[in-house]
């Protein structure tokens, strides 16, 4: 169960030079139950990303972790707009132009306020623009993304589920129903039988204890019966 709820935990890549600021990134994304990985430039997310340049013929390939080798998926980039070498505006270019990562949101921070900065990288593809320092009220607005995420990584095992569930009452359903009609006929005979034979002495007894006469016992004996 640890490994199916790690592995449907919402990832967040953030990518920004200063270690501070990576490290305030990393604590409002857990404090909202997300799993972090940090990278100090573009050039490294892309490398965590497995970014190939012709990757057209790929599709929504699995990322693989460069340390450990394994597959894992990123459901979000946050990045800085500055920084030496790769900027965060030419990251969310090459992430926007790729098949493969195109549909990873990306979210862009600045600390400064420039407003063509902002509309080129709303414009090119990016979700949101925050600005420096980011806080938890910016997170907050990157629940509805995460929020289609979980949806989409819910629906597949839930369908399994519901499939085992279906199957496994009416396998148990089979002979549950076979086998109570059995002794229930077997008692209803019995109980017949019994009563057949202490008839006349159960209505006497009645009769006594009761204060009643035979004849109004013996309707409630036919009734009975016929049940």
């Amino acid at each position: 169960m640890g490994m199916v709820a790690a592995e449907q935990q919402f990832h967040v890549l953030a990518v920004d030079d200063s270690l501070i600021d990576r490290k305030l990134i990393e604590r409002l994304f857990r404090t909202s139950a997300c799993q972090v990985t940090t990278v100090d430039s573009g050039s490294k997310a892309l490398e965590f990303l497995g970014f190939q340049e012709n990757d057209h013929n790929h599709p929504n390939p699995p990322c693989v972790s460069p340390h450990n080798h394994q597959e894992v998926e990123i459901n979000l980039i946050i990045t800085d707009y500055c920084m030496p070498g790769m900027t965060g505006y030419d990251l969310l270019k090459k992430i926007k132009e790729s098949s493969s990562f195109r549909n990873i949101p990306v979210v862009i921070m600045s600390s400064e306020n420039v407003p063509s900065r902002i509309n080129r990288c709303l414009e090119e593809g990016a979700e949101e623009f925050f600005l420096k320092p980011v806080r938890l009220s910016d997170v907050n607005k990157l629940k509805p993304h995460m929020m289609k995420t979980k949806c989409k990584s819910f629906h597949e095992p839930e369908k399994i589920v519901t499939k085992e569930n279906q199957e496994s009452p009416e396998i148990e359903k089979v002979p549950s129903e076979q086998s109570q009609p059995q002794p229930k006929t077997e008692l209803d005979t019995e109980q017949i039988q019994q009563i057949q034979q202490s008839q006349g002495n159960n209505n006497k007894r009645k009769s006594i204890e009761e204060g009643l006469s035979p004849e109004r016992t013996r309707p409630r004996y036919s009734s009975l019966t016929t049940v």
